[in-house]
């Protein structure tokens, strides 16, 4: 695919190199999860576009920034602070708000496509 200033293709091997990180330790709730993300879209005013993945683990997340991600692999099981737990599988899509405080499990090596507005 031809590069073009207002085409962008969200494909990790158009995005270059992944950046590796981890949840923060004291956010771990169970196995050793790692992170690959590719920011493909670092636009002005606080939006990022591109793919992240992660291994096999939980921890407990926090959301200040509003977020959609679209399952391209894996499975993942969200679940609410005091809410039910969402099995997340490839073809699902949700967005995450503000405020949003809970899990994330990775149960199969998950990647997502994700967009967020801070």
């Amino acid at each position: 695919m031809t590069a073009h200033p207002f085409f962008i293709p969200i494909d990790v091997d158009h995005a270059g190199a992944a950046e590796e990180g981890a949840p923060p330790a004291d956010r771990v709730l169970s196995g050793n999860p790692t992170f690959r993300t590719w920011n493909v879209e670092e636009a002005g005013g606080g939006l990022y576009a591109g793919i992240w993945e992660a291994t096999p683990g939980k921890w407990r997340i926090q959301y200040d920034e509003w977020e959609f991600c679209h399952i391209l692999s894996g499975i993942s099981v969200i679940t609410d602070e005091g809410g039910p737990a969402v099995t997340l599988r490839a073809g699902d899509s949700f967005i995450l708000r503000p405020g949003f405080v809970g899990t994330w499990e990775v149960i199969i090596t998950t990647r997502k496509e994700y967009v967020v507005r801070v």
